[in-house]
Formats: structure tokens, C-alpha cells, sequence
């Protein structure tokens, strides 16, 4: 019998060992998460942060990712494109298009204009493809298109029929187009064809989608597999084969004059190839990208090539799959998949300033980004976040300032605070340091807090005064030194506050003390705003049954109001964005900012009524549908149950939002996944570690899977959470006991080291709460006082014992293998 029970085991363990040894991640992949209901992904082809991006573009209202499987109809298939946005439609310049023949031979009967080809554009999604570096679609008319990108250059495959729609043997023509998704293509494009081999060049000058200025984008298209039959130009619905450049102008209707470039070709018996690459530098740079990096129009050794960086970046994370519905594996490796599409390396192709470090672009928005998608890749690709933080960096030094938003070279709307502080803060206090300069990082963000821009609507902090000498942003401000949209004063109070605290944080790795505690104390400015006696009802006059909510107020002092459930999930008639009429907070109402307190959740917790009305708000805000989880401001909503000493709860909230919001499928995301926020978000609720971004803390719930090895891309070191009594069912979901390193652990929640030092978390699960992780020792650090708990281990912790128990924790373990070493003992001064 012990022999027996023996084998098994060893089976058991060669079976597991298998499974691991064979796990692909890949094969959970799936880029058309999103594809359809305003999830605006980019489900195209990729490289992680490449700046191609190669997809058919749709004539969707939801086009922002180019692609769309919600019935509408191929535009065109271009390759520049960024993914999740919000805004107009971006990018999707210079798209080609593919006739299998013009009836009768007759060039001018093919429909070259947008707006007409669209009636050859429709498909069936059914002939969809979509995985890691490769896309591809056959449109009804027969013609199949797949594509695959290097880092600049797209090629795509045109596999034609053999005859055309009048009965005649194929003569394919690729024309070329001077437009983009949105189009916005300004002043004059020009495009030029050469007569012998085809090579197809030009420029155009394009606005972005969400921010102000132009951009001038340049291309450089070569075909391959068929011989040139003739090309030329086309204007409108009219072309020539005799004319072979041409300039365009934008046209007096406002609307971009449709023109662009041809070419023919003998046959369709073969595949036809184009290779197209972009630059931002000029048509010779791109034509160098497209020669350099495709040199022989290869396919398939550019989509394996694609396939195996994908594989490499998505093989830090494993999971076991024992048990596990494919679907949520799907979830969870698409989610990851999608927080490396952006932001994208531009590096060598940004013309605005020379500079040898590397550049960014396609922040989109920050405000969106610092919440999950930046802190997640810091535990996964922390090389990146460094060359990201150079690249912001350096972009304060050439631009005066920090960006909140950019893409297409440009500056993009500030939606709060001056949040790449907070993203400086969170890379800084984790230890990432390969090339920065956290000198010039901290000067950085220390302008933001303390200069005023002319024109913050792009940049900086506006209101700057009345924060220094209020310590709030009044409604109906007096700021005569700047201007932007003069509203979200609630918002941008509580977002400046916690900005001020992450400088706090910097000031404080780097033993600028005096720094240290003005910005601690400027981030309690969010008291200023908090009304102890308001109340918040229901449009019918019912009462929410709460009372004490974050309220405006004007420049002497006096408060304004604002419904507490303005900007809500349910609120349909108030204007919640950029908009000269906007209310007081953006996106999100006075209920759910309640919330945005992530440095001093203690004293929050005290002034919203103590943990168990703190936990009774929560409830309130999720099952009333108040917070929208999809958008950013709601993600750590479902983990602040922590703080009131309930884990569990924020174990059962997360399992309430995943699967049933986000799921595998088209429509799966509940809102744009910007940039991959949603998808980092997913991720790590699904890993059992979400952070409090700007900070050193990991708050711990179950995850969704036995087991989760992370691999340390700093250390090599593997950290792993197990559960015990793993459910698949996830009805057992409760923590009972933990260890960590073989050693009882309480606290409910990890700092960064976790993943350097390749600790190993042992959760032991049951189906009850219990009383793990529910002292007030075992909270997560916080400024204030955590009070009201009472008894034993949850007995009063008073204020200064906080501050430094919260401060050391913050930045503590941090500092061990990244600044702890270049740090004396006690200079951390509390």
C-alpha cells in the first residue's frame, strides 16, 4: 500500500512537472478582448511597445484601436495604431486597400475614395485571426489579408482570387492612402510612386486624438511576389497611370480631399506582399526601417520572430492551470498581453528634440495608466519602466514639464493631477534606478508641485496659489497666472494631495527631509474639502443613509455643493469631463472620490465613520452601481475593504467583477481599456496582489488559481503565492492562515521585495471569513491613525506611531538592492 501511495505521488508530480514544463502562455492570448462594445482595443499585429502596429481598420464609431467586430466594414489596413483609447479615433495612417481587379481593366471603376470602398470592405468574423504578432481577416469578396510587424515596419500578405468580380483574371490593385482614423489629415500630403518597382512614398500632417498641436508622419511601402503592371496617383474618385507624384490639399469643405498612390500588378496567382514602414523623421528613415528590418518579405520568419519576443515577455508570469476553466486563463494572459502594447517605444524617431535617451510616446493617459497598468509592469518589466521613466524625464527637460498625457508627439489633456508623479514615485520607492537620473526626476516633479504653467490644460497643476494658500482648489477659482478648464476642484484637490505625498516619497529615498515633511503635510490638504454634516440622496428624495462626503468650496472659504451622486454610474445628464460646464469631479462622483485618500486610508476611514460604516459605504457604492468598474478611479475601490479590516470582502468584490464584467470575449471589457489599464487590472486581481500604485504595498487576496510564479526579471528569483484547499468553484475564497517563507504571516498585505527576493506566499483558504489579516497590525501602512477597532490586536495605534510605521513600511524594504545601501541608518529622521 506505501508503495502504491508512493507512485502516485511521484505521478501526481510528473504530470504537474509535464503540465509546467509544456504551459505556453500564449495559447491564452486572445487580442479581440475588447474588439466590439467601446472595449477600443488594438487586437492587430505588434511587437510589446512596438511602434507598428498593423490591423484593418473598420468604419466603426468605436474605431480608436483601428479594428472592430461589431459589423462594420474594412476602411483600409494601415499600420500605426494605439490601443484602449478614448477621444477621436487615433492613428491608422497611410491605410492600403486591395481590389482583386478594377471591372473591365478600367483603373477608374475601382472605388478608391474611403467612404466608397467601404462596400467591398464587408467580412464575416468568423475569418478573424488574431494572436501575438500576427493578424488576419478574408473579406467576402475572397481577398484574405494577414500581416505582421518588426518594430517600424508592418508587411502584410494579400492572397487574392483568381478571378475578379466581372469573370476576368486577376490583376490586384493596392492603392495607398493620405489619411488616417479620424481624418485629420491638415494643410497638404503628398504621395509618389515609382514607375518601375512601385515603391510607394509620401507625408502628411495629422492631428492627435486627445491633445493639442499636429504631427507630420512619413512612410515607405514596397510590394513583393507579382510583377508591376502599372501605378500611379488618385484624386477623389479619379486616377491616372500617367502622373506619378502629386500634392494634395486639405479641400475647402474641411473635410480631407481623398488621394493617394496605386499600384497594379500582372497577377494575383501568388501572394502579394507589401511592406510598409513609418517614420516620424522622414521618408528615407522609414524606407531605411522597412529595408533593415523585413530585408526579404519573409512572412513567416517575421511572425515567428513576433511570436517568440511575445513568448518571452508573457513567460514571467506562470500560473498553474490545474482545475481551471480556460476561459479564465484566457482572461488573465490576455490582460497581461495588453499592458505591453502600451505605451510605445518611439526611440530615434521623435524630431523634436536630440537627445540619446530613449523616448516614449502613447501615455494615454497617465491618469488611467499610474492606477495598475505602470505599477504591473514594474513587477514584470521593469527594464521597460526605467526606459519609460527616462523618456518622461527627459521629456520635463526639453518641454518644461512632466506630461500627464501624450501621444503623437504631442501633449494630451491633463484629466487631474500631475499624476507621472505619481508614476515617478512608484518606480522610484520600488527600486528602479537602470539610467535614471533621479535628480532631474525629482526636480521634475517638485515643478509640478510648485510652478504654475500658462497653459495647464496640458501640463503642470493649475490653481497653484490658492492650494498654497488654501490649501484646496476653489470652485470658480482666481487663477490669473494660467488657464485651463476651471472645474473638477474636488477632484484635482484630492489628486494634488496624493501627488504631494508621492514627492514626499522621493524626497524622502533621497534624505531631503525638509522636502519630506512640507510635502506630507500639503497632502492632508484633501481635509479641506470634507464636509462631516453632508448628506447624499437618492433623486427621489430617498436617502442613501450616509453622511459626511467631500463637498467644493469657494475662494473665501464658504462651501458650494455638488450632488454626491453627480458623475455616478447612473448620473445621465451632467457634463463629467473637460468641458467648461463640468462638475466638480471628473469622471467619478463625490462618492466614489470619498475614496481617493491612498496615502491616509486611516483617517479617512475615521472621518467616513469608522470601519464598520467605512465597510457599509464600500457595499453601498458596488451594489447600488454608483462606481462604474470600467473606469480607473473605481479599481482600487474593490480592495479598500482592506483597510477596514475585512480582506475578504475585497477577495468576494473582486470575484464579483471577474468574470461577470470582464470576460474573453468581443465585448468582454466594461469599458476602453486605455492602454491596458483594464487589462493590468484584471491581472492582478487575478494574481492576488493588487497594488496601491504610488506606494510599497501589494494588497493580498486569493488568487484566482492553486498556484502563481512570478519570475523576478531583476533578481531571476521566482516569488510564488499557493493556496491551500484551492476551490476551483471559488466558493472557498477566504483566507483562514497564511505564511510567508515558511513563517506565519498576518499582515494582509507585501511589499515590492516579495518579488525580488522570490518570497513564497502559503494562503490556506476555507469558505468562512475569519480573523486573518483583520488587526489593525496587520493593516496596510497608512499616515493617520487607525481607531475605532478596538480590543487585543486591533487596539489604537495614535498618529505619530502611524506616521512612522507607515512611512517605514512605504520605503522601507524598498531601498533593499536599489537605494537602501547608498542610505545611512536613521536618516529616515521619524
Amino acid at each position: 500500500m506505501m508503495l502504491a501511495l508512493v507512485a502516485l505521488c511521484w505521478q501526481v508530480l510528473a504530470v504537474k512537472a509535464l503540465e509546467e514544463a509544456v504551459f505556453d502562455p500564449l495559447a491564452y492570448v486572445d487580442p479581440l478582448i475588447g474588439a466590439s462594445n467601446g472595449g477600443n482595443v488594438f487586437p492587430g499585429a505588434s511587437l510589446p511597445y512596438g511602434m507598428a502596429k498593423a490591423v484593418a481598420d473598420t468604419n466603426s464609431s468605436s474605431n480608436q484601436g483601428g479594428f472592430t467586430l461589431d459589423g462594420a466594414f474594412v476602411t483600409g489596413f494601415s499600420g500605426m495604431h494605439d490601443s484602449g483609447t478614448g477621444g477621436s479615433p487615433s492613428l491608422g495612417n497611410f491605410p492600403l486597400f486591395p481590389f482583386t481587379n478594377c471591372p473591365g481593366g478600367d483603373i477608374n471603376r475601382c472605388d478608391f475614395p474611403k467612404k466608397s470602398r467601404a462596400a467591398h470592405g464587408a467580412f464575416g468574423n468568423n475569418t478573424v485571426t488574431a494572436k501575438p504578432g500576427t493578424f488576419g481577416i478574408t473579406l467576402n469578396n475572397g481577398i484574405r489579408v494577414d500581416m505582421t510587424t518588426t518594430h517600424h515596419t508592418s508587411l502584410f500578405r494579400f492572397t487574392f482570387p483568381t478571378l475578379g468580380s466581372d469573370g476576368q483574371p486577376a490583376q490586384p490593385l493596392i492603392l495607398q492612402d493620405l489619411t488616417d482614423l479620424a481624418d485629420s489629415r491638415q494643410d497638404n500630403g503628398s504621395v509618389a510612386v515609382d514607375p518601375e518597382t512601385g515603391r510607394i512614398t509620401g507625408s502628411a500632417r495629422f492631428l492627435p486624438s486627445f491633445g493639442s498641436g499636429s504631427f507630420v508622419l512619413h512612410f515607405c511601402t514596397d510590394f513583393n511576389g507579382a510583377d508591376v503592371l502599372d501605378n500611379g496617383i488618385f484624386v477623389n474618385s479619379r486616377a491616372s497611370t500617367n502622373v506619378k507624384k502629386f500634392t494634395i490639399s486639405r479641400s475647402i469643405n474641411g473635410y480631407p480631399l481623398p488621394g493617394g498612390a496605386f499600384v497594379r500588378f500582372n497577377s494575383g496567382a501568388e501572394a502579394i506582399l507589401a511592406r510598409t514602414a513609418s517614420s516620424f523623421i522622414s521618408v528615407e528613415q522609414a524606407c531605411k526601417h522597412a529595408e533593415t528590418e523585413i530585408p526579404d518579405f519573409d512572412f513567416e520568419k517575421v511572425s515567428e520572430a513576433a511570436t517568440t519576443e511575445w513568448r518571452e515577455k508573457m513567460s514571467v508570469i506562470k500560473v498553474s492551470p490545474v482545475g481551471v476553466e480556460g476561459s479564465l486563463l484566457t482572461n488573465f494572459y490576455s490582460g497581461i498581453y495588453r499592458t505591453m502594447i502600451n505605451p510605445q517605444n518611439y526611440t530615434g524617431e521623435n524630431p523634436l528634440w536630440e537627445s540619446s535617451e530613449p523616448y516614449f510616446d502613447s501615455f494615454y493617459c497617465i491618469w488611467d495608466l499610474f492606477r495598475s497598468q505602470i505599477p504591473f509592469l514594474i513587477v514584470t518589466d521593469p527594464a521597460a519602466v526605467a526606459e519609460m521613466i527616462r523618456s518622461l524625464i527627459d521629456t520635463y527637460r526639453h518641454t518644461g514639464w512632466l506630461p500627464d498625457c501624450r501621444m503623437s508627439l504631442n501633449k494630451g489633456f491633463t484629466q487631474g493631477g500631475s499624476n507621472a508623479d505619481n508614476v515617478l514615485a512608484d518606480a522610484f520607492i520600488k527600486g528602479i534606478k537602470d539610467g535614471i537620473d533621479w535628480e532631474d526626476g525629482y526636480a521634475a516633479v517638485v515643478k509640478d508641485a510648485e510652478v504654475e504653467p500658462y497653459d495647464w490644460c496640458c501640463e503642470g497643476r493649475g490653481g497653484l496659489d490658492s492650494w498654497k494658500a488654501l490649501g484646496y482648489i476653489p470652485v470658480q477659482d482666481f487663477d490669473y497666472k494660467g488657464f485651463g478648464t476651471m472645474t473638477r476642484s474636488i477632484s484635482r484637490t484630492l489628486e494634488y494631495a496624493y501627488n504631494d505625498f508621492c514627492i514626499s516619497q522621493i524626497a524622502q529615498g533621497l534624505g531631503r527631509t525638509a522636502d519630506r515633511d512640507k510635502y506630507l503635510a500639503s497632502s492632508s490638504n484633501w481635509k479641506n474639502l470634507f464636509r462631516p454634516d453632508q448628506t447624499s440622496s437618492w433623486w427621489n428624495g430617498t436617502s442613501t443613509g450616509f453622511t459626511g462626503f467631500f463637498q467644493p468650496r469657494y475662494l473665501n472659504g464658504t462651501w458650494a455643493y455638488q450632488d454626491p451622486l453627480n458623475c455616478s454610474n447612473l448620473d445621465t445628464f451632467s457634463a463629467c469631463s473637460l468641458q467648461n460646464t463640468g462638475r466638480e469631479t471628473f469622471e467619478s462622483s463625490i462618492w466614489e472620490y470619498n475614496f481617493f485618500v491612498p496615502h491616509d486610508q486611516s483617517t479617512l476611514l475615521h472621518l467616513l465613520g469608522g470601519p464598520s460604516t467605512f465597510t457599509s459605504r464600500l457595499d453601498y457604492l458596488h451594489n447600488t452601481n454608483i462606481t462604474y468598474i470600467g473606469n480607473e478611479p473605481s479599481f482600487l475601490t474593490v480592495f479598500q475593504y482592506h483597510y477596514s479590516a475585512r480582506p475578504a470582502l475585497s477577495a468576494l468584490r473582486a470575484h464579483s467583477y471577474i468574470p461577470s464584467y470582464f470576460s474573453p470575449t468581443p465585448s468582454g471589457l466594461p469599458g476602453n481599456d486605455d492602454s491596458g489599464a483594464m487589462g493590468s487590472f484584471v491581472a492582478f486581481a487575478m494574481m492576488g496582489l493588487f497594488p496601491n500604485p504610488g506606494q510599497n504595498v501589494y494588497l493580498i487576496t486569493p488568487p484566482f488559481f492553486e498556484e502563481v510564479n512570478i519570475t523576478s526579471p531583476v533578481t531571476g528569483k521566482v516569488a510564488r503565492v499557493r493556496n491551500v484547499n484551492f476551490d476551483a468553484g471559488y466558493k472557498a475564497v477566504f483566507i483562514q492562515s497564511a505564511t510567508l517563507d515558511g513563517e506565519k504571516y498576518t499582515k494582509n498585505w507585501v511589499d515590492h521585495s516579495f518579488f525580488t527576493e522570490g518570497r513564497e506566499l502559503v494562503l490556506v483558504l476555507g469558505e468562512e471569513e475569519s480573523e486573518w489579516g483583520r488587526g489593525v497590525g496587520d493593516l496596510p501602512p497608512s499616515l493617520g491613525e487607525y481607531i475605532g477597532f478596538g480590543g487585543g490586536n486591533t487596539s489604537v495605534i495614535t498618529n505619530k506611531t502611524a506616521a512612522r510605521r507607515g512611512l517605514k513600511e512605504m520605503v522601507g524594504r524598498a531601498w533593499r538592492g536599489g537605494y537602501g545601501a547608498d542610505l545611512e541608518k536613521g536618516r529616515l529622521g521619524l
